[in-house]
């Protein structure tokens, strides 16, 4: 379904999993070669006849001109990021509401958003209990002991979650997918996975097959949700050798009266904008505000909190909640500097600041 169609139709209607896991996801293809090879059977032009996001071997971003620094460069980053998680890694303390769960799980009714930790997030909505790319684990990378470290436990723990019924994950990116995490909701909760293109076959390989998977502007219906993929400024890969032969997203939640956009990673572009115009106004905008620093690896990928306010009025939010910061190391800007640097861009732009959230872990609140 295209852009213009969805307009048409808006106008006529504590704990951490912490087990080794399973290698077969989760190794680290070393070296540059891959990092190169990968670059090379990845497409630039648009294949004939199909959405101009699709290329030979992958996908790519919207806007044609989208560029990112060459891969020695990104390379380099990465191992410095890894070096500085085992030896050096900063400490940071987020303040944390008591959650265990009980009213979660007694709700059947009212719309609640409850944050997790960086871009998970517990939406309930009209009786359905939803996560956001959910991550309990205690690193976000390949293995164990080697990526970005989690900072603070999760608000809740998943022993005290209510039924999960549905996942949305926005990419596959280590922070965003965490293979233990999604096995264990497999396994205890049975819930439909949704997800972009080429991420289903990942799940299959994984043991999983409860799995929906779109392309952007792609809408599925489930226990009275409508949930549609939309487009992000990201990338995607799990190591050297699968950069872009995934799909990255963000979603749209819509229910009897209310909507919901949850975003996952997304550098500043034009979508944010054609997304408002064919499915917004929304209730209730999540949009990522951390890991900007150093701007010019990150600029492309990563909204600043600046960026993310522009980003919910593009949208045409109601309520702005901040997220992806204060949880994984995964860049160099202070660590608690996101929410405020958000707030401040608020109040520059007279936004009422009563609906910019930066919500403590744990913390549940109406929507």
């Amino acid at each position: 379904m295209t852009i213009a169609s969805f307009a048409a139709e808006r106008q006529g209607g504590q704990g951490t999993l912490n087990s080794p896991g399973k290698f077969r996801q989760r190794s680290l293809a070393f070296g540059l070669p891959f990092l190169f090879l990968a670059c090379a059977l990845i497409g630039k032009d648009p294949l004939p006849g199909r959405p101009a996001h699709h290329v030979e071997g992958g996908f790519r971003n919207p806007d044609p001109a989208f560029t990112r620094p060459v891969g020695l460069v990104r390379a380099k980053y990465v191992a410095a990021r890894l070096w500085v998680n085992l030896v050096a890694p900063r400490n940071f303390y987020l303040p944390r509401e008591a959650n265990d769960g009980q009213e979660l799980r007694e709700n059947n009714h009212d719309a609640t958003v409850t944050w997790v930790g960086h871009s998970t997030l517990l939406i309930q909505l009209d009786g359905v209990n939803l996560l956001t790319d959910p991550h309990w684990g205690s690193r976000a990378g390949p293995l164990s002991w080697l990526g970005a470290r989690r900072l603070n436990a999760p608000g809740v723990r998943f022993e005290d979650l209510p039924p999960i019924h549905l996942v949305l994950i926005s990419h596959d990116h280590y922070d965003h997918l965490d293979l233990d995490t999604v096995t264990r909701l497999a396994e205890t909760h049975d819930p439909l996975f949704v997800v972009p293109l080429g991420l289903k076959a990942w799940f299959a390989e994984n043991g999983m097959s409860r799995v929906q998977e779109l392309d952007w502007w792609q809408a599925y219906e489930h226990r009275g949700l409508r949930l549609v993929c939309v487009p992000a400024q990201h990338f995607s890969g799990r190591n050297f050798s699968d950069t872009n032969r995934r799909l990255w997203a963000s979603w749209v939640v819509v229910g009897r009266s209310k909507r919901l956009y949850a975003g996952g990673d997304s550098g500043y572009f034009n979508g944010f904008k054609q997304i408002g115009e064919a499915l917004g106004p929304f209730d209730l905008a999540a949009v990522p505000i951390g890991a900007y620093k150093p701007t010019h690896l990150m600029k492309s990928v990563h909204t600043t909190p600046e960026e993310g306010v522009q980003a919910f009025m593009d949208l045409r939010g109601k309520t702005l909640l901040g997220i992806h910061w204060g949880t994984f190391e995964l860049a160099e800007e202070p660590l608690d500097e996101p929410p405020w640097r958000m707030r401040e861009e608020a109040r520059r732009r007279k936004i009422d600041l009563e609906n910019v959230w930066a919500l403590k872990r744990g913390e549940s609140r109406h929507w």
